[in-house]
């Protein structure tokens, strides 16, 4: 028997769960999917983004609603356009194998003629916005007076939105005796003051504490002078070159202003906010998705409903006004059991805020260093090497090769790799060699305040960094390498710390006095046949982490309307691949080389 088996899931249920590739239920499925299928009942399920709610309660969904009835049996209101799609788009796949279940998506900016008559032919399940759903109640298009279940997901950005009159207005149009479902990733008051008018004795699951942050997710600070925020953020870019990314700005100007001033110096880059037209967000959204835009700049409004698992890094460009939206702001990355990381540039004058922060979600965040030029000039090396490496030999090549020799034939070995490296890298190596030190003086915090953690406190007295030749293509993240190497060395819980995963190496850092522990067991060390080499690095600092590939730069760009940088001959695709993540350079590129 199966895990899902075990959860009481009917058998067209279980093929669409094989169909889908999932194995082992998340903690919510697990808790969420026999409590719903069991009985009758309310609940509220408190769980970040990202940690599969919509089946948690898709499933039982489909399993209780009568396929054979036409009437409308569940409405599953989500508070954006994206999530309401893609929302549908799953429960369709989770019915698959039920005849005659018909899912309805109604949303803004649509045909609502349209989506009236879908609903006219039948629909057990409708996802709804709020705001279309109440306008379809006031035309009298679609009846909600008999449903079953009444699903709100994302409760609680739906209630950041100022959907609670609209919420409260479709309720009120629900039959008493329904079974309400309430789905957030935190309790704040207007979701408790919904939670009792609209529910009759809930049961209720917490995944990890109640508004606190994901355990995937690593939370870091960069203080910064005022005037070094963009600079700030460009070379934290640099640092990770494989970066897929969403920016987080406070206002719609500054979103629009920073993503012009990336695609302006050569990054893939994209704006979402709510001066965009539907299409132009659609354009914007496609383009992310397929990674062809690995710099999203968002603001908060805009950016909710976006689901994509494979986003490395959420960057607080500006922090919010309300801790919730951090935590909705980090729960864009470490999703579906993957790791990731929220950084946030701040000024010292916005510590407070950090602790704040710190207290709500009950994680500690490392203070961090900008990248200083010779860090990132050290990163961007290696990664050209091993893309290098990796690239694969086109088949023409051999043709040419005679008269390529020939021209090649006066230099040797060393000086040609020196000539090949420097194509790419030598006008990077001018930009940052004359950069200045965009860290401030103080960050606000005792880096030797914390036992076990002054390392992360911007590398502490006798902090060592290292290199280490293994990365994300050999399988891991910031917390199995941190793991890996601690216990290859036998060392102790807190002895590593700055863990920076790159595509196919890595840097990490510990106190001196464990140096000769840790290079005498990667001396010859081997893992599957592989060595795996240790070395101290030349540049001790350290700071950025993850992902490595070229920054998410490219040529031959040009802007459209919506804000985001077009390639031309340029597919994107995946982010781990050579071509991909080293994108050719432009011929004008003083303000980044």
């Amino acid at each position: 028997m199966t895990k899902f088996e075990a959860l009481g899931l009917q058998q067209s249920l279980l093929d669409a769960v094989a169909d889908m590739g999932f194995e082992t239920p998340s903690e919510v499925q697990e808790k969420a999917i026999p409590i719903l299928l069991e009985s009758e009942t309310d609940l509220v399920a408190l769980a970040q983004t990202g940690t599969g709610k919509t089946a948690a309660f898709g499933f039982p969904l489909i399993q209780k609603i009568d396929a054979n009835s036409r009437t409308t049996q569940g409405l599953i209101l989500s508070p954006t356009r994206e999530l309401c799609l893609q929302i549908t788009k799953e429960m369709q796949a989770y019915s698959k194998y039920e005849k005659n279940i018909n899912v309805v998506a109604i949303y803004g900016g649509a045909s609502i003629t349209e989506q009236a008559r879908q609903i006219k032919r039948g629909a057990q399940v409708v996802v709804a916005t709020p705001g279309r759903m109440k306008d379809m109640i006031g035309r009298r298009l679609v009846d909600i007076s008999k449903i079953d279940y009444c699903i709100l997901d994302e409760a609680d950005e739906m209630l950041n939105m100022g959907f609670f009159e609209d919420i409260k207005d479709i309720l009120s149009n629900t039959p008493d005796e329904k079974s309400t479902w309430l789905f957030s990733a935190t309790m704040p008051k207007e979701v408790s003051i919904i939670a009792r008018k609209f529910m009759h004795s809930p049961q209720e699951i917490t995944v990890g504490a109640k508004n606190s942050g994901a355990s995937t997710v690593q939370h870091e600070f960069y203080t910064v002078g005022g005037r070094d925020r963009y600079p700030a953020l460009k070379r934290l870019a640099d640092a990770n070159p494989d970066i897929f990314s969403v920016v987080f700005c406070r206002t719609k100007r500054d979103t629009q202003r920073v993503a012009e001033k990336l695609i302006e110096d050569g990054y893939n880059a994209g704006a979402l906010h709510g001066d965009l037209s539907q299409n132009q967000r659609d354009l914007v959204m496609n383009s992310f998705r397929k990674k062809q835009i690995q710099m999203l700049v968002a603001t908060d409004v805009a950016a909710r409903g976006i689901d994509v698992d494979d986003i490395t890094h959420v960057i607080n460009y500006q922090l919010p006004d309300e801790i919730e939206t951090y935590t909705h702001r980090s729960g864009r990355t470490g999703r579906a059991g993957k790791s990731g990381i929220s950084m946030v540039i701040v000024t010292r004058s916005e510590m407070r805020k950090i602790q704040a922060i710190e207290r709500k979600i009950q994680q500690k965040f490392i203070s961090k260093k900008i990248p200083t030029g010779p860090e990132i000039c050290e990163i961007q090396l290696y990664h050209l090497a091993n893309k290098i490496k990796d690239t694969q030999i086109a088949d023409d090549v051999d043709s040419y090769l005679p008269a390529i020799n020939e021209v090649l034939k006066e230099i040797d070995r060393d000086e040609l790799i020196k000539k090949i490296v420097s194509v790419e890298f030598t006008r990077f190596s001018n930009y940052y060699n004359k950069s200045k030190d965009l860290n401030t003086v103080s960050n606000g915090r005792d880096n030797d305040s914390r036992k076990g953690e002054r390392g992360n406190y911007g590398g502490g007295n006798g902090s060592v960094r290292y290199f280490i030749n293994v990365g994300e293509k050999d399988g891991y993240d910031w917390m199995s390498l941190k793991d890996f190497i601690r216990d290859t060395a036998g060392l102790g819980r807190e002895d590593i710390f700055k863990v920076d995963v790159k595509d196919s190496f890595s840097f990490f850092n510990s106190e001196s006095a464990t140096t000769d522990q840790i290079l005498s067991t990667f001396t010859e060390f081997k893992v599957d046949g592989r060595f795996v080499n240790v070395e101290v690095s030349k540049n001790p600092g350290g700071g950025g982490r993850r992902g490595g590939g070229g920054g998410g730069r490219d040529r031959g760009r040009k802007r459209d309307k919506a804000g985001y940088g077009k390639r031309r001959g340029d597919r994107g695709g995946n982010r781990n691949s050579a071509s991909n993540s080293g994108k050719r350079r432009s011929k004008k590129r003083s303000d980044f080389f």
